[in-house]
């Protein structure tokens, strides 16, 4: 019965012109589809709009990650994705962690396990020394903290993201400037990663990207409703 579930899913992903499968992959359809599907080998962290997907050749037993923000308390394990060609059978083998994107930090922090053994992301150049263990941590950098609100003492500053293609005139607008698609500009402060930032006072704001006329709800904000006319939006909660 197991395998023939199996065998029903890898018909399915053939008509994609790939079969590959994992096992015990216990996310969601949206999940597999758009995150799991961006492993091609073992390499670096890929960061996707939601997730943070993290990578190891397959030549452990265990692989498991722990993170800054848990206090390096928590392993979660490694999956394994399987390769296979049209006629079944497996053609390489990838290691994968997929963290879902929940908490609002420019950087991440993390270590793996390899069999029992601690030890920096080999794949992940990137890295810091802290001197109080006298070790090094693997680093993420800014993995998408789309939305973080910083106060000072006289107002509450709104940082605005826009992930996609480069070159493009995007605007911002929304509920705080009655729905203007041209006051506010987005700069490309690097190549496909636009970025604005508004001092907005506490409340509740919908807004969506704009180019030329044309609505762009924000892919990074899973927070969105319908407005009176019909139209999605993105909302955002300044407090």
């Amino acid at each position: 019965m197991k395998r023939g579930k199996i065998l029903l899913a890898a018909l399915s992903l053939f008509c994609c012109g790939r079969i590959f499968a994992a096992e015990e992959v216990k996310y969601e359809p949206y999940f597999y589809d758009y995150a799991v599907h961006q492993i091609e080998k073992a390499g670096a962290p890929i960061v996707s709009d939601d997730y943070i997907i993290f990578t190891a050749e397959p030549n452990y037993r265990y692989v498991g990650i722990a993170f800054d923000f848990e206090g390096y308390k928590e392993i979660h394990p490694f999956e394994i994705l399987k390769f296979y060609d049209e006629d079944y059978n497996v053609t390489r083998k990838v290691m994968f962690y997929c963290y879902e994107r929940k908490h609002e930090r420019s950087e991440i922090k993390y270590r793996l396990v390899f069999d029992g053994l601690w030890a920096c992301d080999p794949l992940n150049p990137n890295k810091v020394y802290d001197e109080s263990t006298n070790l090094y941590f693997s680093i993420v950098d800014d993995p998408g903290s789309v939305h973080v609100t910083t106060k000072t003492e006289s107002n509450a500053e709104t940082r605005f993201v826009y992930k996609g293609k480069s070159g493009l005139k995007l605007h911002l607008s929304g509920s705080f400037c009655s729905w203007d698609p041209f006051i506010y500009e987005m700069k490309e402060i690097a190549k496909g990663l636009y970025e604005l930032k508004l001092p907005l006072p506490k409340g509740t704001y919908y807004y969506n990207y704009y180019e030329g006329l044309t609505p762009i709800t924000d892919s990074t904000n899973s927070e969105k409703v319908y407005t009176a006319d019909g139209r999605i939006c993105s909302v955002i909660r300044v407090e």
